[in-house]
């Protein structure tokens, strides 16, 4: 602890889309935010720093509008109209039950889809306008002393030191902060990786994602500005290495048997990136100073897309309940008032955590009788109108409780 500690009103470990979004909305309320990320900002926003897009809920769409980070992201952004989910064979036929999630039926867009890029490049932009952030790149969290009275003191590795009201962990799924608390998780590797690139095809997509659940694992193509899509192609450990390093040719091949013919011819465009993938749940989300938000709390299959959402929705949450103290004159970092926040995500995160869980391994695997039990499922959801709204109202994260910022309205 030092006299010539930097003040702030919160500290914010780990500079990716969640913590970044974090860093708006609480500078939104006038409250002082240093945020700390090991990289460099030009690296996070570089085209070759993350191969992987994003689908945003209209509730977090509704937020980044709420925030004014939206202006900034639109021009790079591809409105979800429709979504297609079908249980497929590779190299056969598909079941002739399917789901379909129609935007009509809602009455607007179910979401977007937008390159991860730019949506860093978006936060970064807006971020840099506010006064009251504090952007610290290039150096990082190496110790905090949570057990003084009154704040937490946050040391980085640059030799700077902050004293803080909170301390939150926006690290990913491996966090020093999460660990330094000891907070315990549960957590293993799936044996599948994750093929990651974008291809370009002959037919407009006109707004639709489509999710083809192969024996591997799901194969999602999911629409971006133009004729692209973002592929995000899962597939066994054993083989994602080598379909990865395949040529051009033998790749578009294998692209085609899983792609369908609906968009035409397609084609490889740009790089290709691989992500293994795991599952990873902290059983709390709060200490004495310290909270944790999006990946850090939760890590979960990409098969529903919902990662992004899952983080943004904390950082509405954690937002409405510091608003909420600050206003009244209270020590937001104290585990009394943070236990609001641990009460009202715990119910989501962890339902929506083992409820992909469950799905992925309900549907990758080529077992006749699981494949009949999951294509009558689809088949009973897109048939009975009242359940399929529920379920695209809780892909757009529009259920259940939700904080001021996801309703588009100010924290």
């Amino acid at each position: 602890m030092s006299g010539s500690a930097l003040r702030q009103d919160v500290v914010i470990s780990g500079g990716g889309m969640v913590g970044l979004t974090l860093a708006v909305a609480l500078a939104r309320l006038g409250l002082g935010v240093t945020l700390v990320e090991s990289q460099k900002a030009e690296a996070l926003t570089a085209p070759a720093f993350d191969g992987r897009a994003s689908a945003l809920a209209y509730a977090n769409v509704r937020m980044f509008k709420a925030l004014g980070i939206w202006d900034a992201l639109e021009p790079f952004a591809q409105p979800i109209n429709d979504i297609l989910v079908s249980d497929a064979k590779l190299g056969g036929q598909a079941s002739p039950f399917s789901m379909h999630f129609d935007h009509r039926e809602v009455g607007a867009p179910l979401g977007a889809m937008a390159e991860n890029r730019h949506i860093r490049q978006a936060l970064w932009q807006t971020a840099q306008t506010l006064s009251h952030v504090n952007l610290v790149t290039g150096a990082s969290v190496i110790a905090c002393d949570r057990t003084q009275t009154g704040a937490a003191y946050v040391h980085l590795s640059n030799g700077a030191e902050i004293a803080a009201s909170l301390v939150v962990a926006a690290e990913g799924r491996e966090s020093f902060l999460r660990e330094d608390a000891r907070i315990p998780v549960v957590a293993w590797d799936y044996p599948q990786t994750a093929i990651v690139t974008t291809v370009e095809h002959e037919k407009p997509h006109n707004g639709v994602a489509y999710e083809h659940f192969l024996p591997a694992g799901p194969f999602a193509i999911l629409p971006l500005p133009g004729n692209r899509s973002s592929l995000v192609w899962t597939e066994t450990k054993e083989s994602a290495p080598r379909l990865k390093a395949l040529p051009d040719d033998l790749f578009t091949e294998e692209l085609e048997r899983r792609f369908g013919a609906h968009l035409g011819a397609v084609k490889p465009f740009g790089p290709r990136w691989t992500y293994p993938l795991s599952f990873l749940l902290a059983r709390s989300t709060v200490a004495e100073r310290l909270a944790l938000i999006g990946d850090t709390a939760q890590g979960i299959h990409p098969i529903a897309g919902q990662g992004l959402n899952l983080g943004l929705k904390d950082v509405a949450a954690l937002t409405e309940v510091i608003a909420d103290a600050a206003r009244l004159g209270l020590d937001f970092g104290t585990t009394a008032m943070l236990s609001r926040y641990e009460r009202w995500r715990r119910f989501d995160r962890v339902t929506l955590a083992l409820g992909t869980d469950a799905i992925n391994r309900l549907f990758s695997n080529d077992s006749w009788p699981l494949r009949t039990a999951r294509d009558l499922g689809l088949g009973a959801v897109d048939a009975v109108a009242p359940l399929r709204r529920f379920f695209m109202k809780h892909a757009g994260g529009d259920l259940g409780n939700l904080p001021r910022l996801l309703k588009g309205e100010a924290a």
